[in-house]
């Protein structure tokens, strides 16, 4: 059995879709990311995407933890034609897509971007490298994906989700490479 502590990082203040582009976060609340620390395990290994966002917050709340190489699997979502759009842009540019993707995730795409199902086998892929506890700092659509398959709900129902930025998601596994995923704290700002 093992657990993991999805982390979301901090806010970028960004109003489009942000999955790839690689934006800073704002770790300037200082008290926010000392209850982040303190509320996470003190001798787990922490983990990070690619991404500036979650490196530089994986930073922030490390510590005395152990760091372990930052992992692409564990990026956000690729928007490709979508990417540093707003909600009505990409509505004027096909709102029937617009409303597949977001209604019946899974197998509908933004143009030149990832589909759910593929996002989401690229995130398990990562999570199910990691052996043992972890903190892995990631991004809003990465915590739904893990949250889609611990709660064995549709991507519709875990899209449903709020993931708040510097929030804590927990989850335990019987084994990394086992289905039998639990969620035991959604959303939690310590």
């Amino acid at each position: 059995m093992s657990r993991i502590w999805l982390v979301r990082h901090g806010p970028t203040h960004v109003k489009t879709f942000v999955g790839w582009t690689d934006v800073p976060a704002d770790l300037s609340d200082t008290a926010a990311i000392a209850r982040l620390e303190n509320a996470l395990p003190a001798d787990v290994p922490i983990v990070s995407s690619t991404l500036d966002r979650a490196i530089k917050t994986a930073d922030a709340i490390q510590g005395t933890r152990p760091r372990l190489p930052h992992d692409p699997r564990l990026c956000e979502t690729h928007f490709g034609d979508w990417e540093n759009l707003s909600w009505s842009q990409i509505q004027a540019l096909d709102a029937a897509l617009a409303r597949r993707v977001f209604e019946d995730p899974g197998p509908h795409a933004p143009p030149g971007g990832e589909n759910w199902n593929d996002f989401s086998a690229r995130v398990y892929s990562g999570l199910d490298a990691i052996t043992g506890d972890a903190i892995v700092v990631a991004h809003m659509g990465v915590i739904l994906a893990v949250l889609q398959r611990a709660l064995g709900c549709s991507a519709y129902e875990a899209l449903g989700h709020k993931i708040d930025n510097l929030s804590i998601t927990s989850i335990t596994r019987a084994t990394s490479q086992s289905p039998n995923w639990s969620a035991h704290r959604i959303n939690h700002i310590p």
